[in-house]
């Protein structure tokens, strides 16, 4: 410890005014004041006389000595206040010797700011009355009688140092509940008493004591807020126990880090707080820890994670007169009964930014093995260093604050004790080579023994000045992320620019082309109407001669020219920045060619707007929305057409850059191509649009720790935490980052938090009565989706070879879609379910306390929350904060990370996998094209489930991948049995289609890809339809699938191909001849299907140019 000064140093406590007093003769009564510290009288006031409106100056200063090298430490500071008792001097009556006083009341002064770096402070202090003081009686609209207090040093007794390492430990023992029922109130009275051991100076330890509680029988609930209490007796004020502005406010179970915070304890701490015997205490010690004990306070949380806070009992009895304080050592340790241990987790305290823990702890027997095992502690604070606290416990032998005036002799007698206990202590400690040789059996105490099998547990609080590890502030974490990702916002538009020039050059064409075509009505209006449509081309070609020629000899070309040429100049300088000359003449004849290029399909985009064409404008344009767009991609994906998708991404991006959904779905796409460079790129750019977006921090942080930027990555999660608290998503990816890191606390203190933030939604569900999904990880799909799809990879509707190219297994990541409906669907068949551990599976939800032992820390820490049961029943949300984390990485194709989190689920100690969990892994086996290990996972998921859709949608899609069509035919027609739907039946309904045409069912095909067409029309569900029905000989309804499917997507071969089979059938030709010529340029690559257009075409005899 840092010592500030080797001389003492004085603290003047001065005390100038009271208010509001009275007395017990008359108004005007004469009183002095008592000043007491540390057991000890500082001295007291002069005897002044209280004015009648109840004033009096006293103007009273004592002073103690500060020196933490032989006296009053810091230490003492903390945990003891100044006391100031007021009494008043009775007038003298006849035949009275001395003067007669009796006690008005006692105020207390907290020195608490002179630990904060303060040299002085003022303060009002209430004065409180003791039993049967005039000062009880205070009439309505009266202030409560006070004391103004000056506390003066004449410099900070704390070092900049100490201030900034130092730290202030507050201990608040509350009560022990349900404490065994041999406890009795009538009887020898009793000490209960509780301490625990914290460290201080240098390897010393110092201990934290708790005395005299008080047995109640309960019957009703301890009130809340109530005041926290001295630990220091015989205060004669009942109101000066209290200390000021410290309550006990209680909170509820599921907030606490104790042991009995699950909803399933919830009814016994109930009675247990409500009806059962207690003892309570409500007293709050304080310890200050120099900068060197709070090093070994953090030390010694790594090393024991568990401290053990100890109970027991110790009667109280009359001390003979002379021998106070002599006890044999026999005797002492005979009198040590009900010798409890609770163990505290004080792991959270090293948590970033915790301050303060709060629990109730389960009371065991005192067993050396087990204390030992848990917390590595050797000795008992009762048992072993604890006998003059014993001999202490004497009626009358509690020292009272007003019994000794010598303040040097009580603190070197303490000390004394303090350090004989220390090295015997240390003696005990360094000769015990081989501490549990002689062992008790775990009966040896019976008295402890009846804690545990009456459920005893304390209920204490543990809480520092400040967080022993720094937390980040929200401030600095959203500066991180600037600095990384500047914020990128939307470029405003400019009314002068190239937009502009082109919009005047489009109105530079209108208007001439207007001007030529009055020249040529007024030049041959009259032919025109005579002929009509039967003018030739030769007479048209003659009248455009004769147009140019009168055009040029009038000088209108002329004119025409210069109208146009300064909506030219302002092209080449808006759109193409050329204000200076050109360096070459090559550069300029490009420069020229690029320009004439432009001008003229912008001339053509012009005209058609003035002068539409008949034909052009009988067809209709048909708009495909950004839903469609991405519904075409999956498509395109699944069919391993990974540039067709990028297309479509890429277009949806064009038409809104500043959507970053859309940057989203790009960078999950990118990482189903294993293209991780562009997939960041694309995450950056969507938090760049908007740094708040909790999805897109995410997935930045999901991207920075697969290309190893961890500290980046870091960053990344801890903002999504300080942004949304309450999402569970990102404080468990925030653990598996720790996790990554071997951070093992701060892995524990991020799954806590997520299992915390789930059970908090879960009780908010069903206090509200309702079941909802889970709304972590689904935010992403209800904004991208309408349609219903889910974010991942769809199921393929042709037949997919075996082989596959790198990348190509995320074409099967579709079946991830099947995980956020396998939750809803699996309430519905609970009831129908012949699997009979159901009732046995629903129980095990949550699991109990983590584990002490270090080397198994990271499996207890993915157990804080049990896998559920396989069945979802009305009142309860069986998901894990594992298992909703995957569904979030399953959606953006991230499988790498998936993995981690499946043994995380796994390793749950109760429960067992659920028919969820074997989806997901059937899914990762399906990407490495493993059929039968696939097959194994659904039958495990079939076994759990079976009347789930997705299982048998799964069942289907693999049977379909491994060429079995037979058997995916049948998964599929029960998947679509069900009443509920599967989570994706899009691609369900186009594979069960192609299977039915490949079986020439030809009505059930086209039953079923008309459901797909209501659903969500694409370019495949029409082709489908258009197929069906060509089959069916159904050649109108045909040509309209048919031209549907070519309106979405007229870059696709097969539908050229069958609309060219339509029109051959129809006998027109010229249709017939340009849609075979599309399906040629596009290179159908179905033989089977070109070899039946020859077929047809030889048949009618056209329909093939190349004839």
């Amino acid at each position: 410890m840092e010592q500030t000064s080797s001389t003492g140093r004085p603290v003047q406590i001065t005390v100038t005014d009271g208010y509001d007093l009275k007395g017990f003769k008359g108004d005007t009564p004469v009183t002095f004041i008592r000043a007491e510290f540390n057991q000890v009288v500082l001295g007291d006031s002069a005897k002044i006389t209280v004015s009648s409106e109840g004033t009096a100056k006293y103007n009273f200063t004592v002073s103690f000595e500060f020196n933490p090298e032989g006296g009053i430490a810091l230490d003492d500071l903390a945990h003891k206040p100044v006391f100031l008792t007021m009494t008043e001097v009775l007038p003298k009556e006849k035949k009275q010797k001395d003067e007669k006083t009796l006690v008005l009341g006692q105020a207390v002064v907290d020195l608490l700011p002179l630990l904060e770096g303060e040299s002085s402070f003022q303060t009002v202090v209430p004065l409180h009355p003791v039993p049967g003081s005039p000062l009880e009686t205070i009439r309505p609209g009266v202030k409560q009688c006070s004391l103004e207090v000056k506390v003066f040093v004449s410099e900070p007794l704390l070092t900049s140092a100490q201030i900034s390492g130092g730290n202030l430990l507050k201990v608040t023992l509350e009560a022990a509940y349900a404490v065994p029922e041999s406890f009795m109130p009538i009887g020898p009275l009793q000490n209960y008493m509780v301490g625990l051991q914290v460290p201080s100076f240098g390897e010393k330890d110092y201990p934290i004591l708790f005395k005299n509680g008080t047995l109640k029988v309960g019957g009703e609930r301890e009130p809340v807020p109530r005041p926290k209490k001295w630990p220091i007796a015989n205060i004669l004020a009942p109101g000066a126990n209290n200390i000021p502005d410290a309550y006990i406010v209680g909170g509820p179970y599921e907030e606490e880090e104790g042991e009995l915070n699950h909803p399933e304890d919830r009814e016994f701490r109930t009675q247990a707080e409500c009806i059962k015997k207690r003892i309570t205490w409500d007293l709050e010690s304080r310890c200050y820890l120099d900068p060197s004990a709070v090093v070994s306070f953090q030390k010694r949380i790594v090393d024991c994670r568990l401290w053990p806070v100890e109970i027991t009992r110790v009667p109280l009895t009359a001390a003979p007169k002379g021998k106070v304080g002599k006890l044999d050592k026999t005797e002492d340790e005979s009198q040590l009964s009900f010798h409890g241990v609770a163990y505290v987790n004080m792991v959270p305290l090293l948590y970033p930014g915790v301050k303060r823990i709060r629990g109730a702890f389960h009371v065991y027997p005192y067993l050396d093995s087990i204390v030992y095992e848990k917390t590595k502690c050797l000795f008992s604070l009762f048992r072993d260093t604890g006998h003059h606290l014993i001999q202490n416990n004497k009626v009358g032998g509690i020292i009272s604050p007003q019994s000794k005036p010598v303040i040097a002799k009580n603190l070197k007698e303490d000390k004394t004790i303090k350090e004989k206990d220390m090295q015997t202590l240390s003696i005990k400690s360094q000769s015990s080579d081989t501490p549990l040789e002689a062992e008790p059996s775990p009966y040896h105490n019976p008295e402890g023994q009846q804690y545990l099998e009456a459920g005893t547990y304390l209920v204490l609080e543990i809480q520092l000045d400040k967080a022993l590890v720094p937390k980040r502030m929200p401030e600095e974490l959203a500066r991180r992320v600037k600095e990384m990702i500047p914020p990128r916002p939307p470029l405003t538009r400019r009314t002068g620019g190239a937009q502009k020039a082109v919009s005047d050059y489009h109105m530079q064409i209108k208007n001439i082309s207007r001007a030529i075509l009055d020249e040529y009505h007024r030049m041959y209006s009259q032919e025109v109407t005579k002929l009509g449509k039967e003018m030739d081309n030769e007479t048209l070609e003659e009248q455009k001669c004769q147009l140019n020629y009168e055009l040029n000899c009038s000088g209108k070309y002329f004119a025409f020219k210069e109208q146009l040429k300064h909506a030219v100049v302002k092209i080449v300088r808006e759109k193409y920045l050329k204000t200076t000359s050109f360096e070459s003449q090559e550069e300029l004849q490009t420069f020229i060619s690029e320009l004439y290029v432009f001008l003229v399909d912008q001339m053509h985009v012009a005209l058609n707007q003035v002068m539409p064409d008949d034909i052009q404008g009988a067809v209709s344009t048909i708009y495909t929305s950004s839903e469609q767009l991405r519904l075409f991609a999956f498509e395109a994906e699944v069919n391993e057409n990974f540039e067709m998708a990028a297309v479509y991404y890429e277009e949806r991006l064009v038409r809104e850059p500043q959507n970053l959904e859309h940057w989203l779905d790009y960078g999950a796409f990118c990482l189903l191509t294993e293209d991780n460079i562009k997939a960041q790129e694309c995450f950056r750019k969507a938090l760049s649009l908007n740094q708040n977006h909790i999805h897109s921090l995410l997935l930045c942080g999901v991207l920075a720790v697969l290309m190893e930027n961890y500290e980046q990555a870091e960053i990344f999660f801890e903002d999504a935490t300080c942004l949304e608290p309450t999402n569970v998503v990102a404080w468990t990816l925030l653990g598996l980052y720790y996790e990554i890191q071997n951070n093992d606390i701060r892995m524990e203190m991020a799954f806590h938090e997520a299992f915390k933030q789930l059970q908090t939604r879960i009780t908010k569900q069903k206090s509200t009565g309702t079941l909802e999904y889970l709304e972590e990880g689904r935010k992403m799909e209800s904004s991208l989706d309408p349609l219903g799809m889910t974010n991942g990879s769809s199921a393929i509707a042709i037949k997919v070879e075996p082989p596959a190219a790198p990348g190509a297994e995320g074409t099967l990541s579709i079946l991830g879609e099947f995980l956020e409906e396998s939750s809803r669907l699996q309430s519905d068949s609970q009831e129908q379910s012949p699997d009979p551990n159901s009732s046995r599976k629903l129980s095990n939800v949550f699991v109990k306390e983590i584990s002490v032992k270090k080397e198994t820390s990271k499996c207890q820490a993915s157990s804080a929350v049990l896998n559920p049961g396989p069945y979802y029943g009305v009142s309860q949300t069986p998901t894990t904060i594992f298992m909703e984390t995957i569904r979030f990485l399953m959606k953006v194709n991230a499988v790498q990370y998936v993995h981690r989190v499946l043994a995380h689920e796994l390793l749950c100690p109760q429960g067992g996998p659920s028919c969820e969990y074997y989806l997901v892994l059937a899914q990762t086996y399906l990407l490495k094209k493993d059929f039968a290990k696939a097959e194994e996972c659904l039958q495990q998921a079939a076994q759990m489930d079976y009347l789930n859709p997705n299982v048998w949608g799964v069942k289907g899609h693999l049977y379909f991948l491994s060429g079995n069509h037979a058997e995916a035919k049948a998964c599929y027609e029960r998947t679509i049995s069900f009443v509920v739907d599967a989570s994706e039946m899009h691609f369900i309904f186009l594979r069960l289609g192609l299977i039915y045409l490949e079986e020439k069912e030809y009505e059930k095909a086209k039953r079923t890809y008309l459901q797909a067409c209501k659903r969500s029309p694409s370019c495949l569900t029409w082709l489908g339809l258009g197929i069906s029905c060509y089959r069916l000989e159904e050649l109108t309804e045909a040509e309209d699938a048919l031209s549907e499917a070519n309106a979405l997507n007229n870059y696709n071969a097969e539908v050229w191909a069958y609309l060219a089979l339509v029109s051959l059938k129809a006998g027109r030709q010229l249709e017939a001849e340009q849609a075979y010529k599309y399906t040629m340029k596009l290179k159908l690559k179905n033989e089977a299907l070109l070899a039946e257009i020859h077929t047809v075409q030889e048949t009618v005899g056209f329909g093939n140019p190349s004839f």
